[in-house]
């Protein structure tokens, strides 16, 4: 998921803990770094990155 988010150039502001905190912009996003993410999480932060992938264009 982070890679996802590297990718379209959201970069590492801080980490607390197994918590990154991701920015782009004026937006950010709070990736858990856990071996798996629960399905409604995944779901909500791919769409978050879709959603905010298309406002940049």
């Amino acid at each position: 998921m982070l890679n996802l988010y590297l990718k379209q150039g959201w970069v590492i502001l801080r980490q607390k803990g197994s918590h990154l905190i991701l920015g782009k912009g004026n937006d950010r996003e709070t990736i858990p770094m856990h071996k798996e993410l629960k399905k409604g999480l995944e779901k909500s932060l791919l769409k978050k990155l879709k959603l905010k992938g298309d406002k940049d264009k």
